[in-house]
């Protein structure tokens, strides 16, 4: 079937000939495939460029009817080259989000292609349009979404319960300044989104600064924002081979975020332990090498604050991959390879695209996919994780054969093909787009991915392919790529299904009051919480509390775990080796870290978060010093721990003994929001007992009280972005 150019004026509507199913109207994405796996449209991460090679122009935004009918809303709307040669008014579109009221939704487009051999450009950009006009025998109009910031890419929109949009960009999070574009992942050095913002006047504000990126959040029925984020808090492995002499990136380190800042000639890193690696760093410590590469889902409250993995859920309760220890002289920290007893028996190794169930609140369902290789695809799972699940009885189920999740040349029978986009409709029915392929794109010929959003069927247990929803979307089109005549003779990707339907609007999410306990410390400090809480959110801050660290999850055994604060509190398990921590240290991610490539001495842009020692001058000024060092604070002799950091800036943290050595260090980025007064009983929650049996704490935290007492006399009103 061959869809002609479509008039702005004139409805036209495609026959197709399916099932009844899907009862409601479902808006989807029609994309050009592309070739490009890394960095790609439909790439795991780094999807968020707009180049040619990334998002081929020649698609669309489209409705498939109840009735099997399909409109092209971008191309009635005016905008899209349906066949041809693609120019300037070419588009590429991803990531849709239906309003709460079912009649319009918010998406990302980029506009516009070279037109002509050798031609370059490097300014199209993602940016978000709002369409209405959904119904079958409406006009669409489509208009660009005010106060965006047109020099960045912004994806991933949705709508929160204020029908305010919350969407995904790559612009720098300090004050956006342009010589830190575009944001540097953990991984390679690549170009990656920086997390979560809300759209609002000068591009918006960052909810949560994710230094590898944030994919997909959405708003689901308890009014929390869900999504998935890519956690890899490690050392540079570029910088690594740099320094080991196994390859030549040209990496360095800027001395601070001006545009100013000088070059310093090293790569130096402080957090968290090196990689295996850097044996030459390792050699001689009881340090094991780290690596920490995950998918997992995270929650926020629509005001950016409690930001954490869903519920808490933990690596020891969902992670499929062997999780090392942190030192080697201990027998009682031992390496994760699924040999201890849990209640989930489903392993994964990551959880993306996640959607709920809008029939039962509070399932998700997601993909677990390979990095590379599948465009993102790989197995649906769901997971059942409303806020009342304790993460300890979390369980994966597997939707379709654990087959589905990595490649197969020779795929047995319970290999039904890659699925992405998982989504369940009010009817009961499962969609997702899917392709009958399992090995490997680079390993196929050219275009074999064949990705059609298809209702799904249970056999022998396992959701399978049952019926495409349309008869396919025809292009015959042609762009420059710039040097090569690209051509494209086939149909569309379908991409990105969601339902057409009004639905209840959740609840509002913010920062709730404080507990008693916490109550307890700004009363015996005589300190006013809320007056205290205006003055963070005036300069910029947030603080931060646990209330006893020495107590952890039982399940984590890959740190020490047997914690004593020296003449405090002590948290043993009989027969172990007790540590003693005394101060927390507190990092902050600082783009700091440059590259040349190593063809040139000329620095690329972007920058690369490392984790330094606090230094915000806020966050600084507002805390007691410490002779330990930038970013120390002393452990109550409770456990308990206190610090004021910066806002809208990715932390993290460790736990230090008397002589500044760490002996537990953190494993993901924070971000915490101006004003917020975070409270973690544990320094790793404990879900249901700690690992000597107890429950979570709930005592008065002594170094709040204390911290809050020096505040009163010594706060320093100082503006920290």
């Amino acid at each position: 079937m061959i869809i002609k150019p479509l008039s702005f004026f004139t409805l036209t509507l495609l026959s197709i000939s399916v099932s009844a199913a899907p009862t409601y109207p479902i808006m989807f994405v029609g994309q050009i495939p592309t070739t490009a796996g890394f960095g790609s449209v439909a790439a795991t991460f780094g999807n968020q460029q707009a180049t040619l090679d990334s998002a081929p122009r020649g698609g669309g935004l489209f409705i498939r009817y109840p009735d099997g009918t399909v409109k092209d809303l971008t191309a009635l709307a005016g905008y899209g080259n349906a066949t041809g040669m693609q120019g300037a008014n070419s588009i590429a579109v991803r990531d849709p989000s239906i309003n709460w009221s079912g009649k319009k939704a918010v998406f990302s487009m980029a506009v516009g292609s070279v037109t002509k051999q050798y031609q370059v450009n490097s300014s199209y950009r993602w940016q978000i349009y709002e369409v209405t006009g959904l119904g079958k025998n409406e006009t669409p109009v489509i208009t660009k979404v005010p106060n965006q910031r047109a020099d960045r890419n912004n994806i991933y929109p949705v709508y929160d319960s204020q029908w305010r949009i919350l969407f995904v960009s790559d612009a720098p999070t300090v004050a956006n300044s342009p010589h830190l574009y575009p944001p540097l992942d953990e991984y390679e050095l690549s170009p990656s989104n920086s997390g979560i913002w809300l759209l609002g006047v000068g591009g918006g504000s960052v909810l949560n600064h994710a230094p590898s990126g944030d994919f997909k959040p959405f708003v689901d029925s308890y009014g929390r924002i869900i999504f998935s984020q890519w956690d890899h808090l490690q050392r540079d492995q570029e910088a690594d081979a740099d320094a080991m002499g196994t390859a030549s990136y040209g990496t360095f380190n800027y001395a601070n975020e001006t545009s100013t800042a000088a070059i310093l000639p090293r790569q130096e890193e402080v957090f968290p332990e090196p990689r295996a690696s850097r044996t030459d760093l390792l050699a001689g410590t009881p340090m094991e090498g780290h690596n920490f590469n995950q998918f997992f889902p995270w929650q926020m409250n629509q005001d950016g604050t409690g930001i954490e993995t869903l519920n808490h859920v933990g690596r020891q309760e969902l992670g499929g991959s062997y999780m090392s220890r942190n030192r080697k002289d201990d027998p009682a920290v031992t390496d994760d390879y699924g040999q201890y007893p849990r209640y989930n028996k489903n392993r994964i190794n990551n959880f993306m695209q996640i959607s709920e169930s809008p029939i039962q609140q509070g399932l998700y369902y997601a993909i677990d996919a390979p990095e590379f290789g599948s465009y993102a695809a790989g197995q649906i799972v769901s997971l059942l994780g409303g806020p009342t699940v304790n993460p300890e009885t979390m369980t994966i189920n597997y939707v379709t054969n654990r087959a589905t999740a990595s490649f197969s040349a020779t795929p047995n029978v319970n290999h039904s093909g890659f699925y992405r986009d998982p989504v369940m409709l009010s009817d009961g029915t499962l969609i997702a787009a899917h392709t009958s392929q399992t090995n490997d794109a680079g390993q196929l010929p050219k275009y074999s991915y064949d990705f059609r959003i298809k209702t799904l069927k249970t056999v022998n247990g396992y959701a399978v392919p049952n019926a495409p929803i349309t008869n396919g979307i025809y292009r015959d089109i042609s762009w420059w790529s710039p040097d090569v005549l690209m051509t494209y003779k086939g149909n569309l990707w379908e991409l990105s299904p969601v339902e057409i339907k009004a639905r209840p609007i959740p609840p509002i999410t913010q920062q709730q009051p404080l507990a008693s306990p916490e109550q307890t410390a700004f009363a015996n400090a005589q300190v006013d919480e809320i007056a205290f809480k205006d003055y963070l959110r005036t300069n910029g801050l947030a603080l931060v509390v646990s209330r006893n660290v020495t107590t952890r999850d039982h399940n984590d055994k890959i740190q020490p775990f047997s914690l004593h604060v020296p003449s405090g509190t002590k948290t043993a398990v009989t027969g172990t080796k007790v540590y003693d921590v005394s101060h927390a240290q507190f990092f902050q991610g600082n783009l700091l870290r440059g590259y040349t490539g190593g063809y040139s001495n000329t620095p690329r842009a972007g920058r690369r978060v490392l984790a330094t020692p606090m230094n915000g001058a806020g966050a600084v000024a507002n805390n007691p010093a410490n002779v330990m060092g930038k970013g120390v604070t002393q452990l109550g002799i409770d456990g308990s721990m206190a610090m004021i950091v910066p806002a809208r800036r990715a932390m993290t943290w460790q736990l230090n003994d008397p002589s500044g050595n760490a002996v537990v260090r953190e494993r993901y980025w924070v971000t915490f929001q101006p004003g917020e007064v975070r409270v973690c009983a544990s320094c790793h929650g404990v879900n249901v007992r700690d690992q000597v049996g107890h429950a979570a704490p709930a005592s008065t935290p002594q170094a709040l009280t204390n911290l809050l007492k020096w505040w009163k006399a010594n706060k320093q009103p100082v503006a920290t972005p």
